[in-house]
Order: structure tokens, then sequence, then C-alpha cells
């Protein structure tokens, strides 16, 4: 059995303060999410990832969704990102105007990075569309 180490009590109290100052796009997301209403996946909301905390996650697929506003740079970000990679998480990103001018497009866009098709059983062996024996 996998046992972890209690998280930092400021790491907890961050993620419970987040919970309750979510914006309107995570609002607006967390509606779609919530209750697996997202074809039976169980998403949670400002989960604790150390040393971040994810906007959504969904621990099953290992899917981490993040809510991008004016206050994230590409270089904060993209090192987020590598960190939570190395740990076995994928990474999608919105702009919190998508969430709130197309929510079934990123729900629908969540669901593919979820649960998009599976790999082929016998892909060819010199690749994705390639013609065996010419030159």
């Amino acid at each position: 059995m996998d046992i972890k180490p209690p998280l930092p009590t400021t790491t907890l109290g961050n993620s419970r303060l987040l919970r309750k100052q979510m914006n309107d796009a995570e609002l607006r997301l967390w509606k779609v999410l919530r209750g697996s209403r997202l074809g039976g996946l169980k998403f949670r909301r400002q989960h604790p990832i150390p040393p971040y905390i994810a906007d959504f996650c969904c621990i099953k697929k290992k899917l981490i969704i993040e809510l991008d506003g004016s206050q994230h740079t590409a270089l904060v970000d993209a090192t987020r990102t590598r960190a939570l990679q190395s740990q076995g998480w994928k990474i999608i990103r919105f702009w919190d105007h998508d969430v709130l001018l197309a929510t079934e497009a990123v729900a629908e866009a969540i669901w593919n990075a979820a649960c998009g098709p599976d790999p082929h059983p016998n892909p060819s062996p010199a690749g994705r569309g390639a013609l065996i024996g010419t030159r």
C-alpha cells in the first residue's frame, strides 16, 4: 500500500482558500466537471500536488487542467508543467475567456485528452501511413 506523507499545513490551507475564491471561469468549468458529470470522470478542484496546487485534476487519468488568466506567465507555467509532467501528469491549459465563451468546446477537449481514441492495437511497423516495401 502506498502511504502518502501529510500535506504541509500551508499547502492544505492555500488549497482550501482557493476553493472558496474561485473565479468565474473556474466556477463555470467546475459545473461541468463536478459530480462525475463529464463522462463519469471524477475531478478534484484546487488539488494539492506538492509543491503546486492544480486547478482541476482527474487522478485516475493523471490529467491536470489549468485555467490561465492575466496572472500567468509563460516562464512560470513552463517550469510548473515540466515539474508536473516529470511526476507523470498530463497538463492541458485553457484561457479563462475560452472557458467562459466556449464551455462546450473546452469540455470536449478535456474529454478527448482524458479518453481520446486508444492507439491502434496493430500499428504498422514502419509507422503510421508508411508504405511498406517502397522507396
